[in-house]
């Protein structure tokens, strides 16, 4: 598989997580949607599943993928791995920026050979204060965020994934240019699941998210697609 693209569809924020436990599921819903309705995010349970040949079947109909499996290992394996996902085509990938930096640098150097972009996982959008202090992190979840960020923005990588509110945090500390893709997206009307730190689409475009990790409330929707074509309309 060819690691040279083009970003299909630039003006495309939406990012749907294909939340399925296989790959049938999966395709069932690649298959209703077009690259320029929305990316698409392939996590570690349908991975799991489906493996790389699901990674390699969706981007060649033409999708920006985002591959979030979040590697966080020593540096020598993050660079194989980060390059490995290179390999598959894959518009994104991402480490976890409490990886520190020698391993996000050598992240960065496995995807160096592709245009692939390679972001950091900053706090889980499903963590709040009281989950921090239990693993030994005394530090406000902001200020934590933005010593992550501005970390893997030192680290050359090209952004990260966080809550939308820390996001006009970190576009005054880090700039325009930084992406900050963030989940956490709750349509209004929608349950907020186990995530703790949500905001709604147009909220997060407007606070300055690049793009919007969106799950569930599409995939679990009875109409996905009108679904995903109304969040488009709130945020055009």
């Amino acid at each position: 598989m060819s690691n040279e693209y083009q970003e299909t569809n630039p003006g495309s924020k939406i990012i749907v997580a294909l939340d399925y436990s296989n790959e049938e599921e999966a395709t069932n819903f690649v298959n209703k949607v077009t690259p320029e309705l929305c990316k698409l995010k392939i996590g570690k349970e349908l991975f799991t599943t489906a493996g790389p040949q699901f990674v390699e079947k969706v981007v060649g109909k033409g999708f920006d993928v985002f591959l979030d499996l979040k590697f966080h290992d020593i540096p020598n394996t993050v660079m194989k791995a980060c390059h490995a996902a290179a390999d598959l085509g894959v518009w994104m990938v991402n480490v976890h920026a409490l990886g520190g930096k020698s391993m996000m640098q050598a992240a960065k150097e496995g995807v160096s050979h592709s245009p692939t972009k390679l972001i950091a996982v900053t706090i889980l959008t499903s963590m709040g204060q009281e989950d921090l202090i239990e693993i030994g992190i005394q530090t406000d979840v902001k200020e934590q965020v933005l010593n992550l960020a501005t970390l893997a923005n030192d680290s050359g990588l090209d952004g990260v994934v966080c809550s939308a509110k820390e996001v006009a945090m970190l576009r005054e500390s880090l700039g325009n240019d930084f992406l900050l893709v963030t989940p956490g997206i709750r349509p209004k009307g929608n349950e907020s699941s186990d995530q703790k730190r949500v905001m709604t689409p147009s909220d997060a475009i407007n606070a300055g998210s690049s793009y919007l990790v969106i799950g569930r409330p599409i995939t679990q929707s009875d109409s996905p697609i009108k679904t995903l074509e109304a969040i488009l309309t709130e945020i055009d």
